[in-house]
């Protein structure tokens, strides 16, 4: 029954809105965290430590954060594979193109596919910056990340890369929150514009609210 729901377009498109809705609400919690940094070194360098210790003594240190990570990993794996898929399927079903104009999508809509490429490609950029420090600028300080996040945005490639990736976010989040809510049956007439509207308000307050970090350092008001 799994592998024939995951074969089907409506199979996919389910995986797709369930991954996403995980990420979203990942997406939501990490933004209010990353604000922490207003509030000081001491105040963000706490937080980091806590992420680590959540759960214990129930949880070993650090097994949380790993099981949040792997539910990530599954989440955009999932998302990915799907939504590349349903790509190449719909390509496959309409070789050639149509003979009549087709209406003109939105903005974001034209662009979720690439959307997709950049914000993966990033998601491989922060880790590497700011988790591994294999690229990260300034000298990587394992247990500073008040330091370590100053130090990405106190270049002009660091903050060009994570603002353009989180517009792409915002975009991506607006054409996908509604999306996901018609494809789990969640839309109907009735609800379209209110759901359109809490698209976004969501894309809008979470691309705000993570290019307020950068925005901060550059400004000076985290430094």
């Amino acid at each position: 029954m799994a592998r024939t729901m995951w074969d089907s377009s409506v199979g996919k498109k389910t995986v797709m809105a369930v991954s996403g809705l995980v990420m979203l609400l990942y997406l939501v919690v990490h933004m209010i965290g990353n604000l922490k940094i207003y509030f000081g070194a001491d105040e963000f360098n706490h937080y980091a430590h806590w992420l680590r210790t959540v759960g214990e003594p129930f949880m070993h240190y650090e097994w949380t954060l790993w099981i949040i990570r792997a539910v990530l990993v599954v989440a955009v794996v999932a998302h990915a594979t799907s939504a590349y898929q349903l790509s190449r399927r719909d390509i496959r079903a309409r070789p050639s193109k149509y003979v009549h104009t087709r209406p003109r999508a939105s903005y974001a809509t034209r662009t979720m596919r690439w959307g997709g490429i950049i914000l993966g490609l990033f998601i491989v950029w922060h880790i590497l910056d700011l988790t591994t420090g294999t690229v990260h600028s300034g000298g990587f300080q394992p247990g500073h990340p008040y330091q370590n996040v100053v130090d990405t945005f106190s270049t002009w490639y660091g903050d060009v890369i994570y603002i353009v990736a989180m517009l792409a976010l915002g975009l991506h989040i607006r054409h996908g929150f509604w999306s996901a809510a018609q494809t789990l049956g969640v839309g109907s007439r009735a609800r379209d514009r209110a759901l359109k509207t809490a698209a976004n308000v969501l894309a809008l307050l979470l691309t705000a609210g993570f290019i307020a970090v950068p925005v901060g350092v550059m400004t000076g008001v985290v430094s």
